[in-house]
Parts: C-alpha cells; structure tokens; sequence
C-alpha cells in the first residue's frame, strides 16, 4: 500500500524561492512572465514594456517569495519526478541549490529540465531554492510510490550522466520479491 502524497509549497516550510529570467533580443517581456505565472501563478507581474525596434533588449526579471506548489504538481502530473529530484539537487550546496527549466516547455504549462550548460531555444528560467534541511524538502516534494520498490535519493547511484541519459535502468525482474 502506498502513502498519500505530501503537499508541499516551500511557502511556510522553510524554503526561500527566487526565480529568475533573462530577455534578450526582441523577446517579450510580456510573453516571457505569462510563461512563468503558468508554472508560479503567484509571481506578482512586474512593470516592464516591450523591446522598441533598434533598441538593446537585456532586461532580469526577478521573483521572490513564489510558491513552488504548480511547479511540483506538474512534475507530478508528468510523472518526472527523478529526472526533477537529480536536476534539482545538481547543483546543490548545503542548504542552496540552482537549476533552471525550458521557458519555451514553461509557456505552455510544462516542465521540461535543460541539458546542463546548454542554452535551449527560448530561453531558460532560473529557480534558486535555500532554507534549512533543503535535501529532505526536495526528496519529500519529489516522492513517489516507485521509490518504495526503488528507493532513490539525492546524489544517489542513479543519478543522471551530464548529457541527460540515465545510468541505470530498472527491470522489474531482477527485484526479488
């Protein structure tokens, strides 16, 4: 049997959420924040016009304090939640950790996690996450039934290579039961 999943948010858990994105070119900023408020609805839209013909366009866009609770669904939703656990804890260092999604996959309502050091067509979004015991937040906001057959955790054997191709694949005949 299964345990129900926790409901986490990082809003009142302890966790500080910065999210972060970089206009360039002729990108809307407009556009750009209707991408992350399909992921962080709760990000308070920012005052900023769109790119003037001619006119460099080098703008961040800053949130703070965002809920984590849409994102989290989603990666739920999509069933992620290792690829999520092993992208989230990447970069992590004590109680802070940095990892970027596809703006682009973002603008449609979608999680879809970059290649490291690789910038996709249209763009990434920066989430920065810190606050005390992060390791067992993020662990706990990635769970899934699977990993009681499987168990799995941050900085595991299991852990994706650098290029996103996974080190292991399970095959349900070799568990003993």
């Amino acid at each position: 049997m299964s345990s129900p999943r926790i409901a986490l948010t990082g809003i009142n858990e302890g966790i500080e959420v910065h999210v972060k994105t970089t206009t360039k070119g002729a990108e809307s900023p407009l556009k750009i924040q209707e991408a992350i408020k399909y992921i962080f609805p709760d990000a308070k839209n920012l005052e900023i016009g769109e790119p003037t013909f001619g006119e460099k366009n080098n703008n961040t866009l800053e949130w703070e304090g965002v809920s984590m609770e849409t994102f989290l669904k989603k990666i739920h939703e999509q069933r992620i939640l290792d690829t999520a656990l092993d992208m989230m804890v990447r970069e992590i260092d004590g109680n802070s950790t940095t990892f970027e999604i596809s703006r682009q996959s973002a603008s449609v309502g979608k999680i879809s996690f970059p290649i490291p050091n690789e910038y996709p067509f249209g763009g990434v979004i920066e989430i920065s996450l810190s606050g005390d015991h992060l390791i067992d937040w993020i662990q706990s906001a990635t769970w899934h039934s699977g990993r009681e057959r499987f168990p799995r955790f941050a900085g595991d054997d299991f852990e994706m290579y650098n290029d996103g191709e996974s080190k292991v694949w399970h095959d349900s005949r070799e568990v003993s039961r």
